[in-house]
């Protein structure tokens, strides 16, 4: 047999002989009404024997109701394992996050709190009791970053089924309901997402509530300062020509003098409140003039507008926009935040407060709130 054509072995098995001379197995076959033509190797690599071997296993599953082709292929596929799963899918996101950090920040939790306990497992072998043993060690003693674990486990997990990896529920499914409640202290301050910060402020301008109040909460939001700061804050602490707001060591809760940078919508704000009440030395007083809000009035403001959230939230929402949607560095975001540097050698070296840098910063999230885009023109964190 060696003039080009197909020989029949007998039960739709082939030997095909193509032009060049080379000689191949071929298996014609029905699968789920169709015709099907499924190669089962050359003939120096598959003998009659092993040819004849396949073709009736193929010919079982085809009557039987089965894919053979299908299986076929889930036979040779390559399983991989969790780590380099994780890694398929930190790649293909990577280009979409727009902090570097952040996509750092995303593969490094899940090779150093993961991938030591299941790494190395295939993705379709891993179980609950797998994610409950990486989870176990940091749930309760760094409760946030466990919960962004979880959440990057479930979305390889989502990934690996999606390709056909692996089938059924989500291993993350099961551990969400075992482990245990978290410190409620995490739940005081339910922060809104940024994505919807614009939405908010918009819908903050135009609430019934007091004046004061409303450009209050504003001016808290827009500043990423704690709420004990703004209600108590004075005309005199603000120099409008410098755009800066210095907020006195006595009225910090680091007791350290904590200069603001204004962005220009924070300066308007100013204005507007000194046209409500021109009268107080505070910026927003509350119900009369030698008194300023309430520390409850926000709390209540927020109930009227039916959000489940608290004031003190928007200095996190602030922080994960940071994060997440701009290349400003880490030690900016937190010095915005007047966040102590936790590292004593670090912070001995640190005698500056950021503070044009941070300006910048304080600029592009008022653009970012008011959903015009960035106020200052330039792209988030872009150094000159």
């Amino acid at each position: 047999m060696t003039a080009p054509g197909r020989y029949a072995d007998g039960n739709g098995l082939y030997l095909v002989v193509d032009p060049s001379g080379a000689k191949r197995w071929l298996l014609r076959v029905v699968v789920h009404g169709k015709r099907t033509d499924i190669g089962l190797g050359g003939l120096k690599l598959v003998s009659q024997a092993e040819a004849r071997e396949e073709a009736s296993r193929l010919r079982k599953i085809a009557r039987a109701g089965g894919d053979p082709l299908a299986e076929r292929r889930a036979a040779k596929r390559v399983v991989p394992t969790f780590a380099a799963a994780a890694k398929e899918v930190h790649a293909a996101h990577k280009e979409s996050w727009k902090n570097p950090k952040h996509a750092d920040q995303w593969i490094n939790t899940l090779t150093q709190y993961v991938v030591p306990v299941f790494g190395q497992k295939q993705i379709d072998q891993i179980e609950s009791a797998d994610v409950l043993k990486a989870l176990n060690p940091i749930w309760l003693a760094k409760p946030e970053t466990a919960r962004r674990v979880l959440q990057r486990i479930r979305t390889v997990f989502d990934w690996a089924k999606a390709s056909g990896h692996r089938s059924g529920d989500n291993p993350v499914d099961g551990v969400s309901k075992v482990l245990p409640k978290q410190k409620a202290a995490d739940a005081h301050h339910a922060a809104l997402p940024y994505a919807k910060a614009s939405k908010f402020i918009k819908k903050l301008r135009t609430v019934d509530a007091g004046a004061s109040s409303r450009l209050a909460l504003e001016f808290m939001i827009l500043t990423a300062v704690r709420t004990n700061e703004v209600i108590g804050a004075k005309c005199s602490e603000f120099d409008l020509k410098k755009k800066t707001w210095t907020i006195p060591a006595e009225r910090m809760k680091m007791k350290r003098e904590h200069r603001v940078p204004l962005s220009p919508r924070c300066i308007e704000i100013l204005k507007e409140a000194r046209k409500v009440n021109d009268k107080s030395i505070f910026v927003f007083p509350g119900r009369s003039d030698d008194k300023p809000l309430s520390n409850m009035e926000f709390l209540m403001l927020l109930r009227r507008m039916k959000f489940n959230i608290t004031a003190h939230g928007f200095r996190s929402t602030f922080r994960d926009w940071a994060s997440e949607q701009t290349s400003f560095p880490s030690a900016v975001c937190e010095a915005a935040l007047a966040h102590a540097i936790k590292d004593k050698t670090e912070a001995a070296y640190n005698r500056t407060d950021l503070f044009e840098k941070r300006r910048e910063l304080m600029v592009t999230w008022a653009g970012y709130c008011s959903g015009k885009g960035i106020e200052s023109g330039k792209r988030p964190g872009k150094q000159d």
